[in-house]
């Protein structure tokens, strides 16, 4: 990430030398309404156009985006008119001429297909239009060219054509940062769905098995498990958002562990202490019971004797501090560095790992989990969510039956 902030900042960097040389020349002692010098008052003008057109940029390049950002990316200029176009057609037009749409349409060919800006005179035949030159900027992210950034003005400037090449390199930077948001969207799909694949089919066939084998004697206590596999089924298949609230998440668990009750009976207890103020917290989906999952897995498979499991999640102001421990088998701290790691991927490893991954592309690396644990004297996994987070909002309440 710091590669994108670094190539913003260089971006950024000859806009604020513009605003810099500008208030050299018309520097004077007195301040310009409370805003300092006319340095900082272009700079202030300068920074606060760019603000409000990355916005849009952020989301790539569309008609809506492109609409909502052309303006401001005009007066950042101060040309006469400004378009920008994709690789086949004018996304969007501010300013005055637009009846030349189609006469640049036809000029980029060339810039499109070579990635090099390149300026031109326009035909025109109306007396009363101000525009007579084009300077187009290609638009490119990753060495490939997306479109083009196209700046009209009255004359020839070879000041307007470094500036219109320094703000496209700027645009690009947000269509940078725009294409690795959606590619971080795609990777936490991605896990989502390794996630939803490791809803084994052993769990799935023990849930039906004991959901079956109270058909004739409980059909009463059938229907309600049958009922509680299919909210959690729901729940983990669900089409809609990367996050959801901890109420939601915990629900989902509680369906869950029903199921896990049924197949063990008394040798499972489970301990839960939620503090309300923390429940509507907003964290990613699937996040909480793959590890409630990995506790049964290592706690209770395998072995004949009783285990327990304890749930808190207490507030701690600006998080919410997740607890979920066992006192099943543990493991070894090694094995477990090599699977967070992702040198090994054994049976059940995934969601950790998965879980992991996601809390630190997330929150950041301070946020990945804290799992404390030993042969034999089970695990602590220990998970800080933040419960403020830029782009983290939950879809809305799970629907429940």
């Amino acid at each position: 990430m710091s590669g994108f902030l670094a190539g913003l900042c260089v971006a950024v960097l000859p806009l604020l030398a513009a605003g810099f040389w500008l208030g050299r020349r018309t520097a004077r002692p007195e301040s310009l309404g409370g805003l300092g010098t006319p340095v900082e008052h272009a700079t202030f003008q300068t920074l606060h156009t760019a603000s409000l057109a990355a916005p849009p940029l952020r989301a790539g390049l569309t008609e809506e985006t492109a609409r909502k950002s052309a303006r401001r990316l005009r007066t950042l200029l101060g040309t006469d008119a400004l378009c920008l176009i994709d690789r086949e057609a004018v996304l969007a037009w501010d300013g005055a001429g637009e009846h030349h749409r189609d006469e640049v349409l036809g000029r980029l060919v060339g810039p499109l297909e070579t990635g090099r800006g390149e300026a031109f005179r326009l035909r025109c035949d109306e007396p009363d239009c101000p525009l007579r030159w084009a300077v187009v900027a290609p638009l490119t992210v990753d060495d490939r060219v997306h479109g083009a950034l196209v700046a009209c003005a009255p004359r020839e400037s070879a000041v307007l054509v470094r500036a219109a090449a320094e703000v496209a390199r700027w645009v690009s930077v947000q269509l940078e940062l725009a294409d690795l948001d959606q590619s971080r969207t795609r990777l936490i799909e991605a896990e989502i769905k390794a996630l939803r694949a490791q809803i084994s089919p052993h769990f799935i066939f023990n849930s039906l098995a004991v959901i079956a084998s109270f058909v004739r004697t409980d059909p009463e206590r059938a229907r309600e498990l049958l009922l509680e596999f299919a909210d959690f089924i729901r729940y983990s298949f669900r089409s809609r958002g990367d996050f959801t609230t901890l109420a939601d998440e915990l629900h989902a668990i509680d369906h869950y562990l029903a199921l896990v009750r049924a197949r063990f009976g008394d040798r499972l207890s489970v301990t839960l202490q939620i503090a309300p103020e923390v429940l509507p917290v907003a964290l990613p989906f699937l996040c909480l019971q793959p590890l409630v999952e990995n506790a049964v897995k290592h706690g209770l498979e395998g072995t004949a004797d009783k285990r327990h499991i304890s749930i808190t999640a207490q507030d701690t102001g600006a998080e919410a501090l997740v607890v979920i421990e066992d006192d099943g088998a543990g493991m070894d701290p090694e094995l477990l560095r090599r699977i967070l790691a992702g040198e090994i991927s054994p049976s059940g490893g995934i969601g950790l790992s998965n879980v992991d991954d996601r809390l630190r592309q997330v929150y950041g690396d301070d946020h990945g989990l804290v799992i404390e644990t030993a042969v034999g004297a089970g695990m602590k996994i220990t998970a800080r969510l933040p419960k403020y987070q830029p782009g983290v909002h939950s879809a809305g309440r799970f629907p429940r039956q």
